[in-house]
């Protein structure tokens, strides 16, 4: 690639979701400045909750995200029953986790088959691919209905779910509607092996940067509805308590979304931050995916999140199973679903597709929602996205010619899964001397 001045624009970029832009600084050949820009405007979801009764905030706050609703609808209920000292029945959290696992396999089999794939196949999109590869798009499009499906039996419908509650369920999924599940999601295997074998085809553009990886870690199981929180680095445990701490929130010009740090200037969470973390917890099936797509912790790929995506699918779809079993060999009990209202503050944290997602409320002597706090996985990760393109962009400078340096750095934000908004799509990438 010669030294003169590059300009690369990239608009209303499809597969990534808000309002952002790259900047990169080029002179004379040498990359001076990369910046990732996120100019999306706030959304005051905090704010809305202010004033609210207890059991109201879960629902609304799932409104966050038409993707991750599930997640945010969680993390809030373990919030609000931690400051009224609530705690959920264990029929309440089987089906809590079987519903995280719907959302998992929803939300990952959306992003490596119609977000993901179309990038190594030379694809601006999905659609065309339904004309060169019909097979892979069908096995996409029964995959995600079979997940939306999953979500609709416990959660009542598929988007932005209402039957999880504090405490318990409102409305219990049938016996049958439990079994009909099982049985479309053991009858599924084949697709998922299919995915395997596709994905695994896939060739992972060879950058690698060493990170601190955080995610939910526990040692009875892969953490996905609860556990610690756990740095790569140090090996440290912290209570969700202490997410500020962990987080350290803060600003930076260029961008309107918080940055995050903990032990270094950023960290990765998400899919690969989870199995860099937690790979002995995975399923044995789970394990066996990840040792055919060939791969091996720790990982500092950041493209092979996709791969990570996948061997979670695996992991969400096996143990599901074996969660819908343990449901169905014991008899469905209507839970107690009354408490009181008191004064209190507490935290919540669940691992959402993109990364471990945190949510705090306190209430007042009305049980009033007085303050509220949520710190999302993408806010987390814009700092370390950033530290990707400022380490690989030179890499590509000396390999890649202008519109292959444009596709990798949109395969790189789209590795990460970013949910910036729910709204318009906007990319811009400069060149500029």
């Amino acid at each position: 690639m010669s030294q003169e001045t590059w300009k690369i624009d990239v608009n209303h970029v499809t597969r990534v979701e808000g309002h952002g832009s790259i900047k990169v600084n080029v002179r004379d050949g040498v990359v001076e400045d990369v910046k990732l820009c996120i100019v999306e405007a706030h959304r005051f979801f905090e704010s809305f909750t202010r004033g609210m009764l207890p059991q109201e905030i879960p629902w609304i706050v799932g409104r966050i995200c038409g993707i991750c609703c599930v997640g945010h609808q969680l993390a809030a209920t373990k919030a609000v029953e931690d400051a009224l000292g609530l705690k959920p029945t264990p029929q309440a959290v089987v089906m809590r986790r079987l519903l995280s696992h719907s959302q998992f396999i929803q939300s990952h089999v959306l992003h490596v088959y119609f977000l993901a794939v179309p990038d190594f196949l030379g694809a601006p999109s999905v659609l065309p691919l339904a004309k060169t590869h019909p097979e892979v798009v069908r096995r996409a499009l029964r995959l995600k209905k079979l997940a939306n499906d999953f979500t609709e039996v416990f959660g009542g419908r598929t988007l932005h779910p209402m039957s999880n509650t504090l405490i318990g369920w409102r409305k219990l999924p049938s016996r049958k509607a439990i079994q009909d599940i099982r049985d479309r999601l053991r009858a599924a295997l084949p697709d998922l092996e299919q995915t395997v074998a596709i994905v695994g085809t896939l060739p992972m553009p060879p950058y690698e940067r060493e990170t601190e990886y955080v995610s939910l870690k526990r040692p009875d199981g892969y953490a996905l509805y609860d556990g610690l929180i756990y740095s790569s680095d140090t090996g440290e445990y912290a209570p969700v308590s202490d997410y500020r701490q962990v987080c350290n929130e803060h600003t930076v010009a260029h961008s309107t979304t918080k940055w995050s740090r903990w032990h270094r200037d950023s960290y990765a969470v998400g899919a690969l931050a989870r199995v860099n973390n937690s790979y002995d917890q995975l399923h044995p099936k789970a394990k066996q995916v990840a040792e055919a797509l060939g791969l091996r912790v720790p990982c500092y790929n950041p493209y092979a999140n996709n791969l990570a995506q996948v061997v979670e699918i695996a992991h969400c779809s096996y143990e599901s199973l074996d969660l819908l079993d343990q449901l169905l060999a014991g008899e469905l009990v209507p839970d107690d679903l009354s408490f009181e209202l008191r004064a209190g503050r507490g935290f919540g944290a669940v691992e959402v597709p993109r990364g471990v997602l945190f949510h705090e409320y306190a209430f007042d002597d009305e049980g009033r929602c007085c303050d509220a706090n949520a710190v999302i996985p993408t806010s987390q990760n814009i700092a370390n996205i950033e530290a990707d393109m400022r380490a690989f962009v030179p890499k590509m400078l000396g390999e890649r010619d202008r519109d292959d340096i444009r596709l990798h750095m949109e395969m790189l934000l789209r590795a990460y899964d970013p949910c910036i908004s729910c709204s318009v799509h906007l990319l811009d990438v400069d060149f500029v001397e």
